[in-house]
Parts: C-alpha cells; sequence; structure tokens
C-alpha cells in the first residue's frame, strides 16, 4: 500500500517546513479549489481518495470550504477521519456531524491564550483610561493643554471586572488585570475548584452582569453561547459598563447591543500545533487536541 494522503486547505505561513517534513510519512496534496462548489465537485471527481487528514489552515481555507456542515462532510472522500484546525475556536465545523461520520477533530487550545488577554487587558485599559479620545483629537489637531478631550479617563483600580468563561485565557487575563487593582469575579457553566480559579470569586450569571464595571467575554460560540448576551441581559447591567469580547461576536446579539448603546484582537505556534495534530493522525490514529465535544472518543 501507498502512503496515506494528506491535503492543505488554506495558506500556511509560517510553519511549510513542518509540513513539508510531513512527506516522510504522507502524500501530501492541495486543492485546486477555489470555492465550495468547485471543491464538492473536486471531491466527487476521486482525486482526493484516500485522503485520511485535512490540515485546515482557516481562515483562508474557508474561501474553499466554507462551513463544515453535513453536505461538505458527506462529500468528503470516506477515506478522512481527521479535521485538523487551524483555530481555538471550531463553530465552523459542525462536530455532532463530525462524529457521526466517525471523523476525529483536533483545535488549538492555550496558543493564544496570552496573546488574547494582553488584547482583552489592552482595550479594557484604553477604554478606561480613554485613550482613543486623546489618540483622535491628536490626529485632528484638535488637542490643546487647556481644553482635553471628553471624556475623562477612569481608574481600574477598585473596579469589578466580571470574567465570563474562566478558561485558559479568562485565567491569564485575571492574573494581569489584578495587577493594576481590579477585583475579578467570574462566571462558567461549572464551578471552578479553589486551586483553579486561584482567587477569583464565583457569582451567578445574573450577578455577574448586575455587579461588573468591566465584562470580558472569554468563552466558545456554539448553540448554547450564540447570543448569550441579549436585551434582558444588557437590561441587567451597570450604566456604563465597559464589555470587551474577545471570543467569538456571534456571543453578542449585535442588534440588541446597538440597542443598548443608543440608550445609554501566536500564529507560528498554531500551525504548528495544527501540523503535530496531522503527524498525530497520520502516524498514531489519534489527534493531540482533539476538540472538548470528542475526548471521550480517545
Amino acid at each position: 500500500m501507498g502512503k496515506p494522503k494528506a491535503l492543505l486547505l488554506g495558506k500556511l505561513d509560517h510553519a511549510q517546513a513542518s509540513w513539508s517534513a510531513l512527506a516522510s510519512i504522507a502524500e501530501l496534496v492541495t486543492s485546486s479549489a477555489s470555492n465550495r462548489a468547485d471543491f464538492i465537485v473536486e471531491c466527487a471527481s476521486g482525486r482526493l481518495d484516500g485522503v485520511v487528514a485535512i490540515c485546515d489552515r482557516a481562515p483562508s481555507s474557508l474561501a474553499t470550504t466554507g462551513k463544515y456542515n453535513e453536505e461538505l462532510l458527506s462529500a468528503l472522500p470516506a477515506s478522512v477521519k481527521f479535521i485538523c484546525h487551524n483555530g481555538a475556536g471550531y463553530d465552523n465545523i459542525d462536530i455532532s456531524a463530525c462524529t457521526a461520520r466517525g471523523i476525529l477533530v483536533s483545535h488549538c487550545p492555550r496558543v493564544v491564550d496570552d496573546a488574547t488577554a494582553d488584547a482583552a487587558l489592552f482595550l479594557i485599559l484604553a477604554t478606561l483610561r480613554g485613550f482613543n479620545n486623546g489618540i483622535l483629537a491628536i490626529r485632528k489637531g484638535a488637542w490643546t493643554s487647556s481644553i482635553p478631550p471628553e471624556p475623562l479617563g477612569r481608574d481600574p483600580k477598585g473596579k469589578t471586572l466580571g470574567i465570563l468563561g474562566l478558561g485558559g485565557i479568562g485565567r491569564n487575563l485575571k492574573k494581569k488585570a489584578e495587577v493594576f487593582g481590579m477585583r475579578v469575579v467570574y462566571h462558567n457553566r461549572t464551578r471552578l475548584s479553589e486551586e483553579v480559579a486561584d482567587g477569583a470569586e464565583y457569582v451567578e450569571f445574573d450577578e455577574l452582569l448586575a455587579n461588573s464595571d468591566v465584562l470580558s467575554l472569554n468563552l466558545p460560540l456554539n448553540e448554547r453561547t450564540r447570543n448569550l448576551i441579549s436585551r434582558k441581559e444588557f437590561d441587567k447591567m451597570k450604566k456604563g459598563i465597559i464589555i470587551v469580547n474577545t471570543a467569538r461576536g456571534g456571543v453578542l446579539d449585535e442588534e440588541a447591543l446597538v440597542d443598548a448603546i443608543n440608550r445609554g484582537q501566536t500564529k507560528t505556534s498554531m500551525e504548528e500545533l495544527t501540523i503535530s495534530n496531522v503527524r498525530a493522525a497520520l502516524e498514531r490514529k489519534t489527534l493531540v487536541s482533539v476538540v472538548p465535544e470528542q475526548a471521550h472518543l480517545v
């Protein structure tokens, strides 16, 4: 028998050498399709038969695949057993449909925890301190020493930071925010142990909404969390609350957000992990970082 095939969808920016190294254990192939319809035709043609693992270099792969739903999954060669997704979030992949088709899915957790927490803290400080007002005033040539831009900034010290989703990113953000004197509370679907929470106070969801001066959203997008923050949740929040969303946009109901406003942010490490999942799939028939919904299958 010949080597199994590994299919690269999308363009690698940094880890080309690691992908090329897989040639010792697999035949490396790419798709000639530029859109979803052509990709489905390509799959039907038999050109991709024998592909065992897909290296999904999102987001550049999205133009070719779109969502991995039942339509796309049923078009894939029967040989496909692994999808190695280059991203921490994987809401574009129907995990239930993958499980039903016997396909295991990996993602890249923890790789971007530090960078994402940095971005969240930057947004929190910039918003509290009103940095953007000053930057815009300078760019417009409107800054004068006697008339500073409004509104004046607020001190993070003593403010309550509510973290919705105290996972790797949330815990990283907690440590950074505490340096600035912020009090941290959190809500998870399941309360964490005292050791894991590391001093963050667990509160119920409504209490998190009501008492947070700053609310950070750090949770995956799925059917349970889509539009989790909507009109009735905004109504429970403090006037002037700062909301920082470094998760998927769909966690927030955008129309409700606009209404509430009117009323008152590593890549190399991620590619390396994705390719290590492809190698594990080809060599050991398993995955390094399978998605949580399929943890019981490996």
